[in-house]
């Protein structure tokens, strides 16, 4: 879900749009999922493009239906006179833009890529766009595209999350009217839009509900959402599952309780930047699944959970654009079994969906909440999301400095206080030990290691001098009243140049208040 580019601009000013929104370069962190297949577009498993004018896309957001079908929804999609790079770049005449289509699947045998059966066509041999979007330009502010970013299946009805699209703004950043839901009772083929069925975004355009998924279980759907765009934490909530039509009907969760009411009212369950959000429940590892994009990163993540209120795993890397350029998506697909975890992904410059595949693994150990703990996927010398810097702060990259690895964190001033900190999501009223290996120059007489809130206040923390070799600092936090911490490592530099270098951080809990499933 790049900026995208209406079909009613010059080419080259298409591509120049289109340019803007690439990646940033990714972190040197390594690919863990393969190819599987192309799965639309020229030279595709489904030959989309001759069998149904269905050239370029991308997305490929997945969900099972009551009778044994996957469906997948995709974004802005283009016929025979797409060229790209990218999404809209083409002739007018023949560039076909349709703002969301639908496939069906009952392929179950996905190692070799997900066959589909159909898509859901207007007429013989062309997908059909599901739902009208009135494709205003980009700067009227009215609406350029409408794009799903969930589905669910409820009994014999279907629906879909989407976001009318305001604005397309630089990269990972945009503007959405509102988000709405959608259902067929015909399995896709024809799709109603109620008007009452709407999250309006709020005039500073950070509704937290904009950008959803979906996951049913238990009687519920439950909502992860994130404000539009690619840059805000994941929020979650939940709706009986008869209910999903009824916004009065949701259910927010607060960090401590369940509550109706304003959706502003959700805490941060991840702490973000976070874009194109996928989440299930995992029958092998007994664990919810997290999948999103950290589009400054240029990586597609997964976290887990016992539970989906938390506490959220850090983030693990599974693609990384070093590998597979200008990629974004990154939705799981239903069928997924046993260790193999299989998602579709998108790239921009081919501008289609492709299958992919990663493996999991069963872990009994408490999750460590910290992500990038010891600094490997750094891929510069100043410090990048999830690590800031406060003062002068950065990274050791293959330096001969880390505990383990290549890599570490350091610290280093002649005055004032300096740290390196990391914002993390936590459950409130929960017990976390949080650990980490530092060393410092003789001279550090005012080190401190610990957890504070995001407005600065310290909750528990431990102060050190000298470490002549790196040693393990151990702090108790309770997160108290708090859905968010962050944890630092620093130093007052009252004695001239001092440093301390620093890795392997970790943030487990070791107390939980009760599940909320």
């Amino acid at each position: 879900m790049p900026r995208k580019a209406g079909w009613l601009l010059a080419v080259v000013g298409l591509v120049a749009t289109a340019l803007s929104a690439l990646p940033a370069q990714a972190a040197t962190a390594p690919t863990t999922a393969t190819l599987v297949a192309k799965l639309t577009g020229p030279g595709s498993i489904n030959q989309t493009d001759t069998k149904y004018q269905f050239k370029a896309t991308d997305l490929g957001i997945s969900w099972e239906n009551n009778t044994g079908q996957i469906l997948t929804a995709f974004g802005d999609s283009y016929g025979p006179g797409w060229i790209g790079p990218g999404a809209g770049v083409g002739d007018p005449a023949t560039l076909d833009w349709r703002c969301n289509a639908l496939a069906h699947s009952t392929d179950h045998h996905l190692a070799d890529g997900m066959t589909f059966t159909d898509m859901v066509t207007d007429r013989p041999g062309h997908a059909k766009q599901l739902l009208p979007c009135r494709k205003d330009s980009n700067d009227a502010g009215g609406e350029v595209t409408v794009i799903p970013t969930a589905g669910v299946s409820v009994g014999n009805r279907n629906y879909i999350s989407y976001m009318s699209v305001r604005h397309w703004g630089a990269a990972g950043a945009w503007e959405t009217n509102y988000a709405g839901v959608a259902y067929s009772d015909d399995n896709g083929q024809n799709w109603t839009q109620p008007t009452t069925a709407h999250w309006p975004n709020n005039s500073a355009a950070t509704d937290p509900f904009q950008m959803n998924a979906y996951v049913h279980r238990d009687g519920f759907v439950y909502m992860f959402g994130t404000p539009s765009g690619r840059l805000g934490d994941v929020h979650l909530a939940r709706v009986p599952e008869n209910s999903a039509l009824t916004p009065a009907a949701y259910q927010y969760w607060t960090g401590i309780a369940w509550k109706t009411g304003a959706d502003t009212q959700a805490v941060p369950v991840v702490t973000g930047p976070a874009g194109e959000l996928s989440v299930q429940y995992n029958q092998y590892t007994h664990k919810w699944l997290m999948m999103y994009l950290i589009d400054s990163r240029g990586l597609i993540v997964l976290r887990e959970a016992p539970s989906p209120t938390g506490p959220w795993s850090g983030a693990r890397t599974v693609v990384s654009s070093v590998d597979y350029p200008a990629l974004y998506g990154g939705f799981m697909h239903p069928w997924s079994s046993g260790p193999d975890l299989y998602f579709t992904m998108s790239q921009w410059n081919p501008y289609n969906v492709f299958l992919m595949h990663t493996t999991l693994t069963q872990d009994g150990r408490p999750a460590n909440l910290v992500t990038d703990p010891g600094f490997e996927g750094q891929s510069a010398n100043s410090a990048a999301v999830p690590w800031i810097s406060g003062g002068k702060a950065g990274v050791d990259r293959s330096a001969g400095f880390a505990h383990s690895g290549a890599n570490n964190g350091w610290v280093r001033n002649d005055s004032g206080w300096n740290n390196l900190y990391q914002t993390v999501s936590v459950m409130p009223n929960t017990t976390y030990q949080l650990t980490g290996w530092v060393r410092t120059s003789a001279n550090n007489t005012a080190g401190y290691f610990g957890a504070r809130t995001t407005g600065g206040t310290v909750v528990s923390e431990q102060k050190f001098g000298n470490l002549a070799g790196y040693s393990q600092l151990k702090v108790t936090v309770n997160s108290g009243q708090q859905s968010q911490l962050q944890l630092y490592t620093g130093l007052w530099a009252n004695n001239g140049d001092t440093w301390l270098q620093v890795d392997d951080i970790s943030l487990t809990p070791t107390s939980c208040p009760p599940h909320h499933q």
